[in-house]
Order: structure tokens, then C-alpha cells, then sequence
């Protein structure tokens, strides 16, 4: 299934609100660039005060931070008044330019940078083709948009291979 492995996170987590940033920034990484619908927050809701703390935790760590996302600027702009990071609306992910950019912003490198968003088919593999490392999370809450449903209908399929072959790994792993 080598065909999907563009769209593989390099990390699969329940939630965003679960990473180790203190680790990640031991390792190195400096900056953090977040897609917002369903992966901060539910989708359009505004900021809430977990995701304000989350972005108050990774200024106090060290870390840049971006809010990329496709959705138009009020929405963009109303959840950033909340979080104070900065953003790019309508980026075309996954087309790659806009990771880019957020990396200039932040100035940071793809090995400096890092990924957060809930989606395979924008998200991750727009990230990846710009050379970052990915965290691909879990819906916050499954009431969405018609055409994000069918996309995660062929999410699945993905997923599925992607955990038969983490699956793999770790039994190889094991018999060594």
C-alpha cells in the first residue's frame, strides 16, 4: 500500500491537547503551525478556554505558533483574537506553499516545525509534501460539513492500512 503512504501521520493521537510539547521542544522543535476546525475546537465554535491555555502553555515553552487553515478570515481571526498566535486563511492546503510561509513567519525549518490537524487528505499530507513532521488527531466532534464526511469515509480506508502497518512494525519489533 505504498500508494497511501503520502497521506500516513507521523504520529496518530486522540487529541491535540495531549502532545508533550515540553519533549518536542527538547528535541528541537520550535514552532508548531495548527489547522483550528475539529482539531482545536468543534467545528466554527470560538476559542475556548482549553485551546486559550494551550497557546499560552507553548509561549511559555519557547514555542512560534500559526493557525492554518482553509476556512475564510472572520472565522480565522475571531478564534485567533482568543489565542493570539498568528494565521493564514484560505492557505489551499494541502497545496504546500502556505506551510512554507508559515514557516518563514515563524522562522522556523521543516525539521523545526511541526504539524497538528485532523484531517489526512489536507492537513497531513500538505504538511508532509512541505517536509514536516505530523500529528494527525481525532475529530473533536463529529458534526460536519457533507463534503468532510465523505472525505473521512475514504479516511478510513487510509487509516486502516496505516494501523495494519504500525501493527507490523511492532510485531517485527518484537521478534527481534
Amino acid at each position: 500500500m505504498a500508494l497511501l503512504e503520502c497521506f500516513y501521520p507521523d504520529e496518530y493521537l486522540d487529541s491535540a491537547y495531549e502532545i508533550d510539547y515540553e519533549i518536542l521542544y527538547k528535541q528541537g522543535y520550535r514552532g508548531v503551525i495548527f489547522d483550528i476546525d475539529n482539531t482545536l475546537v468543534p467545528h466554527g465554535a470560538p476559542a475556548d478556554r482549553r485551546s486559550v491555555e494551550l497557546f499560552e502553555r507553548l509561549r511559555r515553552i519557547g514555542f512560534e505558533s500559526l493557525l492554518l487553515s482553509n476556512n475564510k478570515e472572520p472565522r480565522v481571526k475571531t478564534f485567533n483574537d482568543e489565542v493570539h498566535s498568528r494565521y493564514i486563511y484560505k492557505a489551499g492546503k494541502p497545496l504546500p506553499a502556505n506551510y512554507f510561509k508559515a514557516m518563514e513567519i515563524m522562522g522556523t525549518e521543516p525539521e523545526t516545525t511541526m504539524f497538528v490537524g485532523d484531517q489526512l487528505f489536507t492537513d497531513v499530507w500538505g504538511a508532509k509534501k512541505a517536509g514536516i513532521r505530523t500529528w494527525l488527531v481525532k475529530p473533536i466532534h463529529p458534526k460536519e460539513e457533507i463534503q468532510i464526511v465523505l472525505k473521512r469515509r475514504l479516511e478510513w480506508i487510509v487509516l486502516f492500512f496505516y494501523q495494519r502497518s504500525k501493527r507490523r512494525i511492532t510485531d517485527r519489533g518484537q521478534e527481534l
